[in-house]
């Protein structure tokens, strides 16, 4: 058969020139059967696997063996269309397996599927075809918008970080000015007390050389005195020489030995450890308020492996905990018990309910799971929140400080700020929190195979939090 096409297509070939737009392109498929330069190839069959121009098609359209043969649109993978099996067209779709067979496939091992013929397959994704643009569209303004919020973010955090800096390099200035003018209090001061001190002990030594040349003269008078021979004058001279000269006595004046301003050296020493101390604690947060600034946030976390990308090792704080509750596991668990445990009093414990905060803050985004017994609070917390007294501004959930899952033995409630949310869902022995505090999400979830969404929160976190554990019955974990 492929001996008659060649044959029939050499005695069609047109020794003339074609016109300059027949002959192949850039991105034309060119004839299999064009000697010299190529024509470009208008139609390809799928018996002989080659494509003719123009010209070559003829035996095609006219020899009655070849009109037989099935001639597709022009392409240039022609092997793709035949079926690897069977060397036949692709003319089947299988909705079963999802993919295109020929006819004695259809036969054969596909013979139970659900099949349809390409034309009729091609007639449904036609109609699916006229919707796509529409949604092209609504999908290429969505991403329009994108790019605009994309670049008035990039514009926001231009001005936000120049904001940002300006601020830093202002309020550091101030600080070192705060600082330089403490620095010249304590210098006058001490150049103060120098002065004070110094001008006392002149008026001192003034007082003391007066003394010391009055003694002198004195002495000198008594020496004249005791070598006259006038009696009389002797014992009119004698008794007022015996009297003081009136003027002060100095013989109870102490001179110090240890002249220093040690004091003032070991207050300074003392103010600069806090100030390190102090600086070191609050410098600790700023990298954390930095990194939660992101133009571009991630994905909400679908699965429990997408959450432990977000894991937080947190332990918990034996400064806040109450004397109702046990620490163990490294401070990774508490227990409550009836009996006070003898915790030192601190002013960031809690005094009356037993409750426990996390010794780390939580920033940007953070994940951690909770293993309960018993009914427990789950909460999160500013760090402000209050430690001393019953009132609800010390209990989780019941101020605007904190946020608060209350476990009960079958049931689950939220709090904030006093007011109760119903879940209506079953209790969960395993707990996880989510927080995103740049996008102001706090969530909870039951753990098992799957992630169940119990509550969600969207507001404003304007603090770091920190996680916070109240437990209501003896025996609670």
């Amino acid at each position: 058969m492929l001996a008659e096409v060649v044959e029939k297509l050499k005695k069609t070939e047109v020794q003339a020139a074609s016109p300059a737009h027949c002959y192949a392109g850039p991105g034309d498929v060119e004839c299999d059967f064009c000697t010299g330069r190529k024509r470009k190839a208008v139609k390809s069959c799928l018996m002989c696997l080659a494509s003719s121009c123009e010209t070559h098609l003829k035996p095609h359209r006219e020899g009655p063996t070849l009109k037989k043969q099935k001639l597709a649109e022009v392409s240039e993978n022609l092997q793709e269309k035949i079926c690897s099996e069977h060397d036949k067209v692709l003319e089947i779709y299988c909705r079963t397996d999802q993919s295109f067979i020929c006819y004695l496939c259809m036969m054969d091992e596909h013979k139970s599927h659900d099949t349809v013929s390409v034309k009729a397959y091609r007639t449904e994704k036609q109609s699916e075809l006229k919707e796509e643009p529409m949604k092209s569209q609504q999908r290429i303004q969505e991403k329009q918008k994108m790019v605009q919020e994309l670049k008035q973010a990039v514009n926001t955090i231009k001005l936000s970080t120049q904001t940002a800096v300006e601020d830093s390099e202002r309020i550091f200035t101030e600080m070192i000015s705060s600082m330089e003018k403490r620095c010249s209090e304590v210098t006058e001061l001490i150049r103060a007390q120098e002065k004070a001190e110094l001008s006392r002990a002149e008026r001192l030594l003034e007082q003391l050389e007066q003394e010391i040349a009055d003694l002198q003269r004195r002495v000198t008078e008594l020496e004249q005195l005791s070598h006259t021979d006038d009696h009389l004058h002797f014992l009119q001279s004698f008794q007022p020489l015996r009297v003081s000269s009136g003027r002060e006595d100095s013989r109870s004046i102490t001179v110090s030995k240890h002249l220093s301003f040690d004091g003032v050296r070991k207050s300074l020493s003392a103010l600069k450890k806090r100030l390190e101390e102090f600086c070191q604690e609050e410098f600790i947060k700023i990298p954390e308020h930095a990194a939660a600034v992101q133009i571009i946030l991630p994905s909400e976390p679908k699965s429990r492996q997408d959450f432990l990308h977000y894991f937080c090792d947190l332990t918990l704080d034996p400064n806040t905990v109450n004397y109702k509750l046990i620490l163990s596991e490294k401070n990774r668990a508490v227990t409550y018990s009836k009996r006070k445990q003898q915790y030192s009093d601190h002013r960031e414990r809690f005094n009356s309910f037993p409750e426990v905060l996390s010794k780390e803050s939580v920033c940007g985004r953070c994940y951690w799971e909770v293993e309960r017994s018993g009914v427990v609070d789950i909460s999160v917390s500013y760090k402000d929140i209050s430690r001393k007294g019953r009132g609800n501004e010390c209990r989780f959930g019941r101020n605007n400080q904190s946020w608060s899952l209350l476990c009960y033995y079958t049931s689950l409630c939220f709090y904030h700020n006093n007011i109760e949310t119903d879940l209506g869902v079953p209790s969960s022995s395993r707990i996880g929190v989510y927080v995103d505090h740049s996008a102001g999400t706090l969530s909870f979830y039951s753990v098992s195979d799957t992630m169940k969404l119990l509550h969600r929160v969207h507001t404003t976190f304007t603090q770091p939090l920190y996680a916070g554990f109240l437990l209501l019955s003896s025996g609670s974990t």
